[in-house]
């Protein structure tokens, strides 16, 4: 199992906290800092998508999630998309229920049904904190390189 984050792939999220992508933006999910952090601004649902750049597509194994307490997502769900599928929509993958702390969390994902995955999305329906607002400070998906 290795990490899927690296090379050209692309990420998306729902929203940043004020606009402010310098401070709060989508790059800090992945700079292993835990100085820095994506902050999404207030509502519901709010998500991240990581399209990864094999040709392939990848088996996915795990995601690493650290949120900041308060912030975490409730009742969440992992959606995907094959490579080999002609369908351009998301599919269910599984759900996965978070604790309300800070530190790393890890949410196994059935690597025998997420195979020639081209994308992921990490589904936050509900929020701990009454705006809706996540807090994620690192972020890993693991993995392998579908052959």
């Amino acid at each position: 199992m290795q990490s899927l984050l690296f090379g050209d792939y692309k990420c998306r999220v729902s929203s940043v906290l004020n606009k402010q992508t310098k401070e709060y933006g989508k790059e800090n999910l992945f700079d292993k800092s835990e100085e820095t952090c994506w902050n999404s601004h207030q509502g519901t649902p709010q998500f991240i998508v990581i399209q990864f750049p094999q040709e392939n597509g990848v088996t996915l194994s795990q995601v690493n999630i650290m949120f900041q307490g308060g912030f975490v997502g409730k009742d969440c769900e992992f959606l995907t998309m094959s490579s080999n599928s002609e369908s351009k929509e998301f599919v269910h993958s599984s759900y996965f229920y978070p604790k309300d702390i800070n530190t790393t969390q890890q949410f196994p994902i059935d690597s025998t049904k997420n195979t020639n995955i081209k994308q992921i999305k990490i589904l936050f329906p509900q929020s701990t904190d009454f705006f809706g607002r996540i807090t994620i400070y690192q972020l890993d998906i693991l993995g392998e390189p579908s052959l």
